[in-house]
């Protein structure tokens, strides 16, 4: 799930607590099928967009899609997430456009689209690469 934190950043949805806050706004066909699809439980990767341009945590979702009250149409869905953890590294997108194993990401072939599915793999290499702290990474 993809925001611009100075619109909505990882540390506002912190701050909401457990009652979470609400995923909506999104007017793009193939983000609003993404949402659709999300059930309670799920796990998502927060990505800070233009500014950072970085994954810095993950959020959960609790509670499954449905009708987004801005979408005076009713055509589009929203969710309902609560923050999950914040990494001690973020993953920066030019780190992930280097690994060869996930460039096959939305986030690199479709930079524009909000919401997008991650696979197993691709989830856990993510997250190692999060773990690795900035002390240890070696400069060539």
């Amino acid at each position: 799930m993809k925001s611009e934190p100075d619109v909505w950043s990882l540390s506002q949805q912190k701050k909401t607590g457990k009652k979470g806050a609400t995923w909506d706004g999104v007017r793009n066909f193939q983000a609003r099928n993404n949402l659709k699809k999300m059930k309670a439980g799920d796990l998502c990767f927060f990505y800070h967009s233009n500014i950072g341009r970085e994954i810095v945590g993950v959020v959960k979702v609790i509670k499954s899609a449905f009708i987004d009250k801005t979408d005076k149409e009713k055509r589009f869905f929203a969710v309902q997430v609560r923050f999950h953890e914040e990494f001690d590294s973020p993953v920066s997108l030019t780190k992930i456009k280097k690994n060869k194993a996930i460039s096959h990401l939305p986030l690199i072939k479709q930079s524009r689209l909000s919401v997008m599915p991650i696979d197993y793999k691709s989830w856990k290499i993510i997250r190692k690469m999060s773990k690795i702290k900035k002390s240890k990474i070696k400069k060539i």
